[in-house]
């Protein structure tokens, strides 16, 4: 099998550059990379920083020299990343090495990296600790006449000072009308009273993502408001109480969505409940409606996002969302900070 999406690489074998192939035959792995990264990757082999692979130097074209490596495997059936290889490539493949039976694989890594394992849960733990502490002190920066960009340039160092390599995604601070947008980025627009602030925002420590959601109110919050805010509270409480082991993805968005729907705000939920997270923000299980080809069932040792919402347009919307590490019994939540409106 051919691996080439740099998450799955980097996963694999810890290779952290912008080019190369694993190539994972019976009993060995052989990493394909060129000048610029051949000697630090033996390095950081020899070092046990990465997995034990065997390193071959690009001498060409990546294309060719890997063409000319799995003729020498004598491989005749090789499987490919169908998800990451676009048409072009597969057929220069093909072109280079006719005599090759390709075989689309998808997922192989992705499930794997699904499930986290001990040391990968001991990062997600401080992780989620750390961006809690985040939104502890968001109400310290929100205050009358701000700009959502400023708010969101406060929250973004306020991730690297508390040891993430950086933000998971671009921060997203969306107020009054805005926040009635799921992803709205940040503007000039100034907080203004009676405003409902969407926060959401996240950190890369150690290489994973954590991600997180509040929402504030500016002065007042209409009695709308309130309700919208009390009725996606339940929701969340009602999908958290649902995740564990063996449930489908889709049963968790049923608990927060019946909840939402019951409170008049069915049709105002205009995403799924929450994604998987690890090498990158948006991993596998998928939670979100059965008809939408969702289909992930839960299992043990992966780590997901609990996140529904409601947006009315022109008026304003709410998302809460957490982290949670799936158990058998239930789930451990990894974000654990105040859940309640924040009122500035």
């Amino acid at each position: 099998m051919v691996v080439s999406h740099a998450t799955n690489l980097k996963y694999l074998s810890g290779f952290t550059g912008s080019s190369g192939f694993l190539v994972l035959a019976a009993g060995e792995s052989r990493l394909l990379t060129d000048g610029r990264y051949e000697a630090q990757v033996r390095q950081r082999v020899d070092e046990g920083l990465m997995a034990a692979v065997a390193v071959e130097r690009v001498d060409s074209r990546y294309d060719a020299s890997l063409a000319r490596m799995l003729a020498r495997l004598g491989a005749r059936r090789v499987g490919f990343e169908a998800g990451h290889v676009t048409v072009a490539t597969l057929r220069r493949w093909q072109d280079l090495a006719p005599h090759i039976d390709w075989q689309p694989t998808e997922d192989v890594v992705e499930r794997q990296r699904a499930i986290k394992d001990a040391g990968e849960l001991a990062i997600f733990r401080r992780a989620g600790a750390a961006l809690a502490g985040v939104a502890r002190a968001l109400g310290s920066w929100l205050a009358l006449d701000r700009t959502e960009k400023e708010v969101a340039g406060d929250i973004d160092r306020a991730i690297v000072d508390a040891g993430f390599s950086g933000p998971a995604f671009p921060t997203i601070v969306a107020s009054g009308p805005n926040s009635a947008f799921p992803h709205a980025r940040p503007t000039d627009r100034r907080l203004s009273d009676g405003d409902l602030v969407v926060l959401d925002f996240g950190g890369v420590l150690g290489g994973y993502c954590v991600d997180l959601t509040r929402v504030a109110v500016i002065g007042q919050a209409p009695r709308e408001a309130e309700s919208i805010y009390a009725s996606v509270r339940d929701a969340q409480a009602a999908a958290l109480a649902a995740v564990r082991a063996g449930v489908a993805g889709s049963a968790v968005d049923r608990a927060a969505r019946h909840v939402l729907e019951s409170r008049g705000l069915g049709e105002a939920f205009l995403h799924g409940t929450g994604h998987g997270l690890g090498l990158e923000v948006h991993e596998a299980p998928r939670i979100a409606r059965a008809d939408s080809g969702a289909g992930d069932k839960l299992e043990a040792g992966m780590v997901c996002t609990i996140e529904p919402g409601a947006y009315l347009d022109g008026f304003g919307g709410v998302r809460l969302e957490d982290d949670v590490f799936v158990t058998a019994e239930g789930c451990e939540v990894l974000t654990e900070a105040p859940r309640d409106l924040i009122v500035v």
